[in-house]
């Protein structure tokens, strides 16, 4: 853990220090400090280490430069700046600061061994230690699904995370496997993960007070997407190992709401499934009968992830819960728009989408919407069935993706994430890779909506 409680060593103090301080407490400082610093041109900028030296001039703290901001790059890129060891701050912060410690340390460790270990922050017992842990081990958890590769995260692997989840939480879980799903009415789940070697399923978690506000998450598990039959270039099959990066934001929002114990009645949905090319892959031209009752026609089978969520937004839809959420890594359209840092936001309720763009913006996860604009519905019309799957333009792609979803949904009050769950480059504690895109934005929100 880099976040630590208590330590049996001697910890080294870290001040943050912004630029405009730094003469006033140069002054205070002994001359081989000055000295020291002055050698390395230290000038407070943010995220700038400097050391504090005693008289024999061996270091006894550190101090850092710091632009006054409330986010996480005021303390995340340390773990690793800093050598190993242990810490301690001398300066108040906030639990936003302290997260970007923790997510800043995070190494995926699974097949290699990393070169060091990060260093260790105590935890000022000012701050919320658990609230702060929490999120911490809900963003790991998402990060390390997205960074798992296809053949060690397939679709039954995908239902036994979200089943120990569940579990550790005392959560009801409900698992429709293979022809299972047919029988239920999951027409296009079943069509989508039938050509694979591990069958699709529906996972179904319920957690909760029934009489509490009912809340839904709905998550794209697309485990791997090789585009079915209209099969990907070799570029853009690379990553998606990555498309279940919606269910993974879904199952680690499902694990923060439940580990602070948010009074909502909690039901979490994941389509887990692989897009496989075999004989019995589904083609276009097909038409698929959906749980809603609605057909749809099959235009290209790489707009795969629409398929599945459709299902199990309506199945979501048909208790009429207060808010239905879902996360998907949908369209390439949502990245060309706002690139991979900013998650694009769809929502049939402006008061929601106003407080939820406010809540991304306070929890340093930001989210932009973008517009339900419906004469683009007409983009989606089949001559042969009630809607098809893709439009036949690129144009507008992440809004005409969004319209198809909302045909399951209803009237309930919605919101999509098309996401890209993945970091393209690194930055303080967003390190390259699988990331929480959207999920501490939307659980900051419900807890302002529904927290005690």
């Amino acid at each position: 853990m880099s976040l630590i409680t208590t330590s049996d060593t001697q910890p080294i103090t870290i001040q943050l220090l912004k630029a405009e301080a730094l003469p006033e407490w140069g002054s205070t400082q002994t001359s081989t400090t000055r000295d020291w610093l002055e050698r390395l041109q230290f000038k407070a900028q943010p995220g700038q280490i400097g050391w504090i030296t005693g008289d024999d001039a061996s270091p006894t703290g550190a101090v850092v430069g710091w632009d006054g901001n409330d986010d996480l790059a005021s303390l995340g890129a340390l773990p690793f700046q800093l050598p190993e060891g242990v810490y301690q701050l001398a300066t108040d912060v906030s639990d936003l600061q302290l997260t970007g410690w923790g997510l800043g340390a995070y190494q995926f460790d699974r097949y290699k061994t990393p070169e060091r270990a990060p260093a260790q922050l105590l935890i000022p017992e000012r701050n919320d230690v658990e609230a702060v842990s929490n999120m911490v081990a809900a963003v790991t958890l998402i990060r390390d699904l997205v960074n798992t590769p296809a053949d060690d995260m397939t679709p039954d692997t995908l239902a036994l995370e979200a089943t120990q989840v569940a579990d550790t939480h005392d959560a009801e879980v409900t698992i429709t496997v293979g022809d299972e799903l047919l029988q239920a009415g999951f027409g296009a789940i079943h069509a989508v993960g039938r050509a694979a070697a591990v069958a699709p399923r529906l996972i179904d978690i319920t957690w909760g007070d029934p009489a509490h506000p009912a809340i839904t998450l709905v998550g794209k598990g697309v485990c791997f997407d090789s585009g079915g039959l209209n099969m990907k270039p070799a570029t853009g099959m690379r990553w998606m190992k990555k498309d279940m990066g919606g269910a993974a934001q879904a199952l680690g929002l499902a694990q923060m709401i439940m580990a602070a114990g948010l009074p909502v009645r909690l039901r979490l949905l994941i389509a887990a499934v692989e897009n496989a090319v075999a004989g019995n892959a589904y083609r276009p031209g097909d038409i698929l009968q959906t749980y809603k009752g609605l057909t749809v026609e099959i235009d290209n089978t790489d707009a795969e992830g629409r398929l599945v969520m459709c299902d199990a937004l309506a199945l979501a839809a048909e208790e009429t819960p207060e808010l239905i959420i879902d996360f998907s890594t949908l369209t390439g359209s949502a990245r060309s728009a706002l690139g991979p840092e900013v998650g694009a936001m769809f929502c049939n309720r402006d008061e929601v989408a106003t407080a939820l763009v406010a809540a991304g913006q306070a929890s340093d996860d930001p989210v932009w919407r973008l517009p339900l604009h419906k004469p683009y519905r007409s983009l989606l019309d089949s001559t042969v069935a009630d809607i098809v799957n893709s439009a036949g333009t690129p144009m507008a792609g992440a809004i005409t993706a969004a319209l198809f979803l909302e045909s399951f949904v209803g009237d309930c009050p919605w919101v999509h994430f098309d996401i890209h769950a993945f970091n393209t480059r690194p930055r303080p504690a967003r390190p390259e890779g699988g990331e929480a895109t959207a999920a501490r934005a939307v659980f900051d929100y419900l807890q302002q909506r529904f927290g005690p």
